[in-house]
């Protein structure tokens, strides 16, 4: 496309002088199916990830022993990995027989939640997330679903056990 001699050039011509081969090929009309289209496709994209992610098994955990139960005092927390190596999981120590564990993972963006003993609660300094320490029900901050509990109980040889992921 060329400017007739004598024609002004449009300012945004002047700012944007570069001209592709085929620009004069693609309407408006085209440009509008090909948006409608890639949204589509990113629509049923999404569709299809959220499937698949209530479709798939996750891993409960098999039971496995922890911890000794006299090497976590009362009041304290314990870290662990739980039902993989890949799964950072805390057993806190309510009472003398009172176990309680969560995921690690805060239910907002996984980042990691530390137990708050003074504030008696779960905390995630990301978003400033807080979750009761007993249940894992949310508190505060903007996660909207409680933390991943764990299934523990104190056996009579005096190991805690995770039995398994309660989601």
């Amino acid at each position: 496309m060329t400017e007739q001699p004598g024609t002004p050039v449009p300012l945004w011509r002047r700012d944007f002088p570069y001209q592709a081969g085929a620009e004069d090929e693609v309407t408006r009309r085209e440009f509008t199916r090909y948006l409608v289209l890639g949204a589509g496709v990113m629509a049923a994209g999404n569709l299809g990830i959220a499937a698949w992610t209530q479709l798939r098994s996750i891993n409960q955990g098999e039971p496995r022993a922890i911890v000794a139960l006299a090497d976590v005092p009362v009041g304290a927390a314990y870290l662990f990995r739980y039902p993989t190596d890949d799964d950072p999981a805390v057993l806190l120590r309510l009472g003398k027989s009172q176990l309680v564990a969560f995921s690690q993972k805060c239910t907002h963006l996984g980042c990691v939640v530390y137990y708050e003993a003074e504030h008696d609660r779960w905390h995630c300094p990301c978003h400033e997330g807080n979750f009761e320490a007993d249940t894992g029900q949310v508190l505060s901050g903007p996660p909207t679903r409680p933390l991943g509990r764990i299934d523990v109980e104190a056996r009579d040889d005096g190991q805690v056990w995770a039995l398994g992921r309660v989601d």
